[in-house]
């Protein structure tokens, strides 16, 4: 096996989403646009959660965290797409693979322990309110904030490991506008079998089970809050309702993708697009633009800034009738 693993090929085909001009034209407009909304909206809410001390609370700083992954999350896939509209033939280097894929599963891997962090944050402000700011300390806080990073390089990792240790000897053609592990894996000059199987159970099983932990921990807040005062419910409910969307968002196209074998699909490309490029510009208006607080912040900071440009208060605005 050692003589084997070796790689000849030096960089793989990505056929993208187009093949006629006019479409790719089309689509770069569009996807550029998205790009575009994504990077400032969730920009915007980062440079909020740091600078709004009416935002600095455990909530806030974990929806903070995740716009800030969403937008490293797109980063990693955009610009490369972006690019191959604009080619004749879209390429990237066996090294440039490798990279796009470790750093699409960290930050996803992320973003899932995040997403957890999450769900029992709001277990602790529901179940224990008057215990809440001594059990979801800064300290606490910030170690399971770290360890969602451990976790999600780890996840990486083992992935980009096990690709490494594969021969690439023949095709070169990804039916995708991204490295991705499914078809990269199936280009393998060997039986890839027992990879499939390590992935699989990688990606897919424990992304499924994350997914019904959630789903569960979730109803059981949401049948807690029945009991509430109606106010508190109504804000509770809705907060928890947002997350039960993102979820859905999130976890929803990865059990598609990587929880079943590694074969190609009609909707493989449209489940593609929506997890990595537009979940990532739903979620700040999911999450928080459309919040009464961070409103309530962006409302401050425009205030303080009457001086800016015209160009600068009417983006801000727009920003926040979104």
């Amino acid at each position: 096996m050692e003589g084997e693993n070796h790689t000849t090929v030096t960089e793989f085909i990505l056929l993208g989403l187009a093949t006629s001009a006019e479409m790719k034209h089309l689509l770069f407009a569009v996807f550029l646009a998205v790009y575009a909304i994504t990077v400032m909206g969730n920009l915007l809410i980062v440079s909020l959660v740091v600078s709004e001390p009416s935002l600095h609370t455990p909530m806030y700083f974990l929806l903070g965290n995740l716009s800030f992954l969403d937008f490293c999350y797109s980063t990693v896939t955009a610009p490369k797409m972006l690019v191959g509209f604009l080619l004749r033939t879209a390429t990237i280097t066996y090294g440039g693979c490798l990279c796009q894929i470790f750093f699409f599963h960290f930050i996803g891997g992320i973003k899932i322990f995040l997403l957890t962090i999450m769900a029992y944050d709001r277990y602790v402000a529901i179940f224990y309110p008057l215990r809440y700011v001594a059990i979801m300390s800064g300290t606490v806080l910030g170690g399971l904030v770290w360890a969602s990073w451990v976790g999600g390089f780890i996840h990486s990792i083992v992935q980009v490991g096990l690709i490494v240790r594969l021969p690439f000897c023949g095709p070169n053609v990804l039916d995708n506008f991204y490295c991705d592990v499914p078809q990269v894996v199936k280009l393998g000059c060997t039986d890839t079998s027992v990879v499939e199987l390590l992935m699989v159970s990688n990606n897919g099983l424990v992304t499924s089970l994350c997914f019904v932990v959630l789903l569960v921990s979730y109803s059981i807040l949401l049948a807690k809050l029945r009991a509430g005062s109606a106010p508190g419910r109504s804000k509770a409910v809705s907060t928890c309702a947002s997350h039960i969307a993102v979820v859905t968002l999130i976890f929803g196209p990865c059990i598609y993708i990587y929880a079943r074998p590694f074969r190609s699909f009609p909707m493989d490309k449209a489940v593609a697009v929506l997890y990595t490029l537009l979940t990532p510009v739903l979620n700040p208006f999911i999450y928080t633009l459309r919040n009464k607080d961070f409103q309530s912040a962006l409302e401050k900071v425009t205030g303080r800034q009457k001086k800016l440009s015209p160009f600068s208060q009417a983006t801000s605005l727009v920003l926040v009738k979104q």
